[in-house]
């Protein structure tokens, strides 16, 4: 780095990797790219998160160079790169030629296959477990952004190739990026250390506005290209609001644990979300009641409302035996929420993440693997909207013995994609065990 030596950087980082200290560092004969040389990156998901995600790591970093890129869609590929020609920060590093712009749904096997050493992950969730596991298979370090997939089969497959990273001490950094902020990673790491006592509580919120991706309809388009192009309105691709958003603060409440609940009750609804096709079949809010092993609760609440007086709110709350921390404020920085603005781009945790990962690869920091943990709590936020849709009580158990199953039979852009009704408890009803 330009501005802050790796030395330095590095030990600002430590403890970064919660549940990895029993890593070493990886080993450089099986790093391609180690040392000196170029990492060669490419991304996976050229929307909006994957073209800040490339920005990201060619500012927070030297000797990288993104070289393949690929999305089902050509306008978002080409707008993309567009986009990152423009930023003079990063241009001369945006090496994609012609022969490495992919499209299609088996796009990100050919950028896997194109000579690169990380692959970053930036498409809607529900393609996350198929993606990753290709990347461990193919032995590539990953930018992998959350949640790691929206059911259970789904998570289960990623975790079976996190287990797998592991092993081959493979670099998985994630987009849960408080895990990458100074002040969130020095108050978890005091919080565990006793410093306000014994944990009796947690507090999870992220109280916001709606994500509406479209106006409507283009009577042209088919189910899939529709459902592709508003995502974040159905549940086998976006996971609903407290798995695709709302895990940042569960997964801050997990790492404070250190372990994930073992059953949850929740409640949910739409409250003013159209019983139309723009708006998909998830719900507007969720409210869920965890219990973790050695008996703590943790309330977390998610929403989505509309309008210029709603009240809004994202953080966290740890409540001990003896204080209490919104989990940033017994940091030694500013204290403020990772979504604020950071004057230095290198001070941001949507930067440090991609720090962290380099220097994981190239054995200049700690070895850092965040697979596992971050499929926790993936699993654990799908736990909460299971809850909710069905009005049951689901323990951790039932749900990792689960098979549902939400992605599509068929990929193909003619493909009838159908719409299930959105939830009613009572009527739906969670299938843990296979029948």
């Amino acid at each position: 780095m330009q501005r802050i030596s790796r030395r330095t950087f590095a030990e600002r980082m430590a403890g970064a990797a919660v549940g990895t200290s029993a890593f070493t560092i990886v080993e450089p004969q099986l790093v391609r790219g180690a040392g000196k040389e170029k990492l060669k990156a490419g991304v996976v998901g050229c929307g909006g998160r994957g073209t800040q995600a490339v920005a990201d790591l060619l500012i927070g970093t030297e000797n990288t160079e993104v070289i393949a890129m690929g999305d089902v869609f050509k306008d978002k590929l080409d707008a993309s790169l567009k986009r990152l020609k423009a930023n003079a920060r990063v241009t001369e590093r945006v090496l994609v030629d012609p022969e490495h712009q992919f499209v299609g749904f088996d796009a990100y096997k050919k950028v896997i296959n194109s000579g690169v050493d990380i692959v970053m992950l930036c498409t809607p969730p529900g393609y996350r477990p198929e993606h990753f596991e290709a990347c461990v298979e193919g032995k590539k370090h990953v930018f992998c952004e959350k949640p790691f997939g929206t059911d259970p089969v789904g998570v289960k497959r990623f975790m079976a190739a996190a287990r797998k990273s592991e092993r081959l001490r493979l670099t998985v950094v994630t987009g849960a990026q408080r895990r990458f902020s100074p002040d969130y990673m020095e108050t978890v790491k005091k919080i565990q250390d006793g410093a306000i006592g014994d944990v009796v509580a947690l507090y999870a919120y992220w109280i916001g506005g709606p994500v509406i991706q479209q106006k409507g309809r283009d009577p042209k388009l088919s189910d899939m290209e529709w459902q592709h192009r508003n995502w974040y309105s159905f549940v086998w691709i976006c996971g609903d609001q407290v798995v695709e958003q709302h895990l940042h603060n569960i997964d801050v409440c997990n790492w404070v644990m250190g372990m994930h609940p073992e059953k949850v009750v929740a409640s949910g609804g739409c409250a003013w979300r159209p019983r139309e096709e723009l708006y998909g079949n998830i719900y507007d809010h969720v409210s869920a009641d965890f219990v973790y092993p050695n008996g703590v609760h943790m309330s977390s609440h998610c929403r989505q409302f509309r309008g210029p007086d709603i009240y809004r709110h994202v953080g966290e709350l740890v409540v001990g035996s003896k204080g209490r921390s919104n989990c940033r404020d017994l940091g030694t920085g500013t204290g403020q929420d990772v979504r604020d603005a950071f004057r230095d781009p290198l001070e941001s945790p949507y930067v440090r993440e991609h720090v962290a990962m380099v220097n994981s690869i190239r054995g200049d920091g700690p070895y850092l693997n965040h697979a596992m943990a971050v499929a926790e709590s993936t699993m654990t936020c799908i736990m909460a909207r299971e809850a909710a849709y069905s009005g049951q009580e689901i323990t951790w158990d039932e749900v990792m013995a689960s098979n549902l199953d939400l992605q599509p039979k068929a990929f193909a852009w003619d493909a009838k994609v159908a719409v299930p009704p959105l939830p009613v408890p009572g009527q739906y009803r969670f299938v843990s065990f296979p029948r």
